[in-house]
């Protein structure tokens, strides 16, 4: 008899059921499409956090996630065996001008305070290994970012899970307690059921190319991330785009988007990706992630909403969840109910 079906073998299905195992129980995990063949099987995977000012509960989590995400990983990689690519590398961007020089001593203090000697905020006069250079010749340096490679790192886990006795179907029966974590697919459907705008979708693309750049530091700038991953390869993204026609083809957004990236880097100019990527990563109406009972089918739970904090996000929630499912301790953040996008 299984305890907690699954549906969605995304980041967040797939946290949740490390989780569920770990407590005990039986668990199965339905995708007709297979592991990480949505949002989450993305190239980049930049874990960062939210400046330290205007602090609320939402921030207060991810903080904390983040800081909890270095011991998942590990833990996950050694049962899997399998490189996540995760490294807890910190993060360096460029200050532009005397504005973002003030603004950042502010947030400076801000860390101080709010990210409780748990990470630094610092603004050094140099980029490190990348060798560029900044307009005010200074930049901000944070040690609380993280990198992952997001299709690796959720191929681990169902590895992972697979040796711990997880059951892994394309099409299946629902056992137990039901989770829905099908990302942009439930937001659709609960908004036309409901008739209102519950959640929608965000496509987001971004290239990966064969080029070895120090392992130390990521980088962050112009709105673009240059994530350095373990395997010698460099991912650049991602888009953010509200309106488009397509969602899993690459267009002129990439193009742009790799124009944009040549100039920051470039070493990037001229050179082609090894590989590019486009999906629709899920947006609560709320902005915040998704934990309860589902808005369509209340004896059963969603877990969704990741949006761009999902990968950082994931393995706390997984969590929390867990413990509301299976040990009825509730930890959920109020912003985090599916109440909060009615």
């Amino acid at each position: 008899m299984i305890d907690i079906t699954i549906r969605g073998a995304g980041i967040m299905g797939l946290t949740l059921a490390w989780h569920c195992l770990n407590l005990g129980a039986s668990v199965r995990v339905i995708d007709p499409n297979g592991i990480a063949n949505g949002a989450s099987g993305g190239i980049v995977g930049a874990l960062a956090p939210h400046v330290p000012e205007n602090w609320n509960s939402k921030k207060q989590f991810q903080l904390e996630s983040l800081v909890y995400s270095q011991k998942f990983w590990q833990s996950v990689d050694n049962v899997s065996g399998l490189h996540s690519g995760y490294r807890r590398t910190g993060r360096l961007q460029p200050l532009m001008d005397e504005s973002s020089v003030a603004l950042a001593k502010k947030r400076k203090e801000g860390a101080h305070e709010l990210w409780q000697n748990l990470a630094t905020w610092e603004i050094i006069d140099n980029s490190e290994d990348w060798k560029l250079t900044s307009p005010t010749g200074l930049w901000i340096f944070d040690t609380l970012s993280a990198i992952i490679h997001p299709r690796l790192a959720c191929l681990s886990l169902a590895k992972a899970l697979k040796k711990n006795g997880c059951e892994f179907l394309l099409e299946g029966k629902n056992q137990g307690k039901v989770i829905w974590a099908t990302g942009i697919h439930d937001l659709r459907r609960i908004s036309k059921k409901l008739e209102k705008n519950f959640g929608s979708g965000v496509k987001g693309q971004a290239a990966l190319f064969k080029l070895t750049k120090p392992q130390s530091v990521q980088l962050f700038a112009e709105t673009l991330h240059f994530i350095p991953h373990f395997d010698g390869t460099l991912a650049v993204g991602s888009t953010s785009e509200s309106s488009f026609d397509q969602e899993d083809t690459n267009d002129d957004n990439l193009q742009a988007l790799m124009v944009k990236a040549s100039k920051i880097l470039p070493e990037l100019d001229g050179k082609d990706p090894i590989y590019t990527w486009a999906n629709i990563r899920p947006r609560a109406r709320s902005r915040a992630p998704i934990l309860g009972h589902h808005p369509l089918f209340p004896s059963e739970f969603i877990m969704n909403g990741g949006f761009k904090i999902g990968l950082g996000m994931a393995p706390r929630m997984g969590k929390i969840f867990a413990d509301f499912l299976l040990l009825n301790k509730d930890r959920i953040p109020a912003e985090f109910l599916p109440s909060a996008s009615l």
